[in-house]
């Protein structure tokens, strides 16, 4: 039989590999299936039971409360409002601390005396609380944007470092040798070696960050400002509308999702490529 495969190339296969082709792409739909019906199970259940008040709707609002409330917040207009101060101030944070940790990495990887010296000072910070030092971080950087967005990159940075540093430092030290054998220079390894055997640790540190800069966002929205997912949260729970909050942890979660499924997307191209 010929098989088609994604880049349109064609080739003969055997019918064992058919089918084995065929048994992958059979348990991918049933993940995808499977991952779309446990929501669907769960909020058909939770609306279950608040109807027939199993469960209290005060404290657990219900999914088609948090409609309502959503639709409410779509016609007026605030709902867009918060989503792009919350979604700005990740992104910021995000490209802040990812950028910010990979360079960190580079940096002790090209100086392994340096690597030495401040592996302690980088195991201490990693294990410091950042969303109890947020009001501290807020302070040094400014009550506004800018403190928000280095608390996000704050969360991010250190576990960013680790990451790619020890995956930077865990590369075959065979390839290495033969690339100095033929006059690579440091820049040439870092380029040619090290960077593209870590392509799947980036993606996955990228997919990790994602949810740390959230943390570090609604942390920050909590204290200081005026706009936001965290601060309908906030404000929902000191006012005692859960239904408020229960459509912030929503919406925060969907907006999470679409952002960790671009990520998941783009690893797939980038180790494609």
């Amino acid at each position: 039989m010929i098989w088609r495969n994604k880049t349109g190339t064609s080739f003969d296969i055997s019918k064992e590999q058919e089918n084995y082709l065929k048994s992958i792409k059979k348990e991918k739909k049933f993940i995808k299936i499977a991952q779309i019906s446990v929501f669907i199970i769960f909020v058909a259940l939770w609306e279950w039971a608040a109807r027939c008040n199993f469960i209290d709707t005060f404290l657990t609002s219900s999914p088609g409360a948090i409609f309502k409330l959503i639709v409410k917040f779509v016609k007026d207009g605030s709902l867009f409002k918060h989503l792009y101060v919350s979604t700005t101030e990740t992104l910021a944070g995000f490209f802040v601390g990812t950028v910010v940790g990979m360079l960190v990495a580079v940096l002790l990887w090209w100086f392994e005396k340096l690597s030495k010296i401040a592996d302690p000072y980088i195991v201490i910070l990693n294990s410091l609380p950042k969303t109890a030092l947020a009001p501290i971080i807020i302070l040094w950087a400014g009550m506004g944007f800018s403190g928000i967005v280095v608390t996000a990159a704050s969360i991010s940075v250190v576990v960013t470092t680790m990451t790619l540093y020890t995956g930077f430092t865990s590369v075959e030290n065979d390839k290495i040798i033969l690339m100095k054998t033929f006059g690579a220079s440091k820049y040439q390894i870092l380029s040619k070696v090290i960077i593209p055997a870590n392509i799947p640790c980036i993606m996955s540190a990228i997919k990790v960050n994602i949810g740390l800069s959230w943390i570090g966002v609604i942390v920050g929205e909590f204290l200081v400002s005026k706009a936001g997912i965290g601060y309908l949260i906030l404000y929902g729970s000191q006012t005692f509308k859960l239904d408020l909050v229960m459509m912030g942890v929503f919406v925060l979660g969907v907006i999470a999702a679409v952002m960790y499924f671009f990520a998941a997307w783009l690893e797939k191209k980038v180790i494609k490529y």
